[in-house]
C-alpha cells in the first residue's frame, strides 16, 4: 500500500511550495517621491499646476453682535459733500453793523416808507450826540435820521448805542421841536432781522399818524 506522503527518490519529504510564495498586491504603495507624471503638490506653483495644493482661503472675521460694519470710504465722500451743501450762506444780518445799515437797511426803509405815501423822505446815517434834553453828557452813538416836510417838519431818530442791531435800540420823534423822550425800540424780540427792523419802524411812524392819510 502506497504512503500518502510525497517522497522523492532519496526518501526525503518534498517541501511545500506554498510556503515559499511571496505575497503580492495589485495596488502600488503610496510614497512621497514625485514622479514624472505627477509633480510634487507641495513644490509646484498653483498657477502652473492645477493639481497643486491651494492655500486655504482667509475668511473675514465676523462682526460682533450689535457692532456696526465699518463704513465704506466711498460712502463717506457723498456724505461729506451733502454736509457741505447743507451749510447755510451767511445772512445779511451777519454783516458788520455799518455795512448792514448802509447797504441793506436804509434802502429797504426808504422803499417801505415811500410805499406809505411819503414822497420827500430824507434819510441819513451818522454817529453823533443824542438830541434829547438830559443826554448832553452821553457819548455819541450811531443814528438813523429821517425827515420830511409834507405836513410840517417831521423827524425821527433811531438809535444804536451798542453798534449792534441785536443790542439795545432807541427811538425819538418830533415835529419842528427838540425831542423830549427817548423810547425803547423792539426790546421784546429775540432775533432782529432786516424785515423786522423795517416793519417795526414803519409801524411806529404809522402809530404816530405820520404815514398815509394820517
Amino acid at each position: 500500500m502506497a504512503d500518502p506522503t510525497n517522497h522523492n527518490q532519496a526518501g526525503e519529504v518534498a517541501p511545500n511550495t506554498a510556503d515559499k510564495q511571496v505575497p503580492t498586491t495589485d495596488s502600488p504603495e503610496a510614497t512621497d517621491i514625485p514622479t514624472a507624471n505627477a509633480p510634487d503638490p507641495k513644490a509646484a506653483n498653483p498657477e502652473d499646476n492645477p493639481n497643486a495644493a491651494k492655500p486655504p482661503k482667509r475668511e473675514k472675521p465676523a462682526a460682533a453682535v450689535g457692532e456696526k460694519p465699518a463704513a465704506d470710504a466711498t460712502e463717506e465722500k457723498p456724505a461729506a459733500a451733502k454736509a457741505a451743501k447743507k451749510e447755510k450762506a451767511p445772512s445779511v444780518e451777519d454783516k458788520p453793523f455799518v455795512q448792514f445799515i448802509e447797504q441793506d437797511y436804509l434802502p429797504a426803509l426808504q422803499k417801505a416808507i415811500a410805499q406809505k405815501g411819503v414822497q420827500d423822505l430824507q434819510v441819513s446815517f451818522a454817529k453823533q450826540k443824542v438830541p434829547i434834553t438830559g443826554f448832553e453828557s452821553a457819548e455819541e452813538c450811531w443814528q438813523i435820521i429821517g425827515s420830511w416836510s409834507e405836513i410840517g417838519q417831521r423827524q425821527f431818530n433811531l438809535y444804536f448805542p451798542e453798534e449792534d442791531i441785536q443790542g439795545k435800540k432807541g427811538f425819538s420823534c418830533n415835529e419842528g421841536k427838540k425831542p423830549s423822550t427817548l423810547e425803547s425800540f423792539l426790546i421784546d424780540e429775540r432775533r432782529i432781522t432786516l424785515d423786522l427792523l423795517v416793519f417795526g419802524l414803519v409801524q411806529r411812524l404809522d402809530g404816530q399818524k405820520w404815514l398815509g392819510r394820517n
